[in-house]
């Protein structure tokens, strides 16, 4: 494979370079491009060929899929279905930026992310060069352009060094993230598959700036209180003896501790584990 890195500060290369890239990603290459935190690697979203290349040229396997970045809202909808309303709220707010969402992906999608048990997890990265390139592409399956076990790339130079000819084109736009920060800040991740909304990566975004949001969500490694469960049973005036011991209220918490239970395993519930590292 020829690789090949654009300067994309210079308009010409710019052009060039998502010209390219395009070709790249419709021919099931890999591409490295900047995002609004750290260099991303990244791939056709509807491919499994694509995506299997980027998992290979990271060295990792299918437990851990990638998330995939979209260039409009809107296609948010096409992806995901059951997408709650305090989901909808926070992408509104928060995209374009650092905010990954994991929802129920649309059943009819004839993708193969990876081991996602049927969620998706989508960003809309605020980066004008990776804009740029979704719009042409569409969605890209993107992860962090590093080998796995090493440091998240900031500049393309970096990715280069570790990725090498496994990408066909370097998109090179500079450091990132554009502050100039020393470490590259992950987006943050929050699960809406659950009754409850949950953080379940902390990142560029604030818990304290989601809750203004969503008030109830989960910050990381909280769980949910569990009411004290209410007796059905209207206040009975006959003698306790009249009724035999125990008989009533044995049954009332079991079932009580029962629908705990459910609504616990509900709002737990463990879904697939998107990817950790800085995307």
């Amino acid at each position: 494979m020829t690789t090949t890195s654009y300067d994309c500060n210079d308009r010409e290369r710019r052009a060039e370079g998502l010209a390219h890239a395009q070709r790249a990603i419709a021919a099931k290459q890999c591409v490295v491009m900047p995002t609004d935190t750290v260099y991303g690697i990244a791939a056709d979203a509807f491919s499994a060929q694509a995506v299997a290349t980027l998992l290979a040229a990271k060295g990792r396997g299918r437990s851990m899929p990638p998330p995939v970045l979209i260039p409009r809202l809107q296609t948010m909808d096409g992806l995901a279905t059951e997408v709650p309303d305090a989901g909808r709220r926070l992408a509104e707010k928060f995209w374009p930026g650092p905010l990954t969402l994991i929802f129920h992906a649309q059943p009819s999608l004839t993708w193969d992310l990876g081991d996602t048990q049927g969620t998706v997890a989508l960003r809309i990265p605020d980066d004008e060069i990776a804009q740029a390139l979704l719009t042409i592409t569409g969605p890209l399956a993107v992860s962090s352009a590093n080998r796995t076990g090493h440091k998240a790339a900031q500049t393309a130079g970096e990715a280069q060094d570790q990725l090498a000819e496994s990408v066909e084109v370097y998109l090179d736009g500079g450091s990132r993230p554009l502050d100039g920060s020393a470490d590259g800040v992950p987006s943050t991740i929050v699960d809406c598959t659950g009754e409850r909304l949950r953080v379940v990566r902390q990142g560029g975004v604030s818990l304290e700036a989601v809750r203004e949001i969503v008030p109830d969500i989960l910050g990381l490694g909280e769980e949910p209180e569990l009411a004290e469960p209410e007796s059905t049973e209207p206040e009975s005036t006959e003698p306790e003896s009249a009724e035999p011991e125990g008989t009533a209220t044995e049954g009332t918490a079991t079932e009580g501790t029962a629908t705990e239970g459910t609504a616990t395993e509900q709002e737990t519930k463990a879904g697939a584990t998107w990817e950790q590292p800085r995307d």
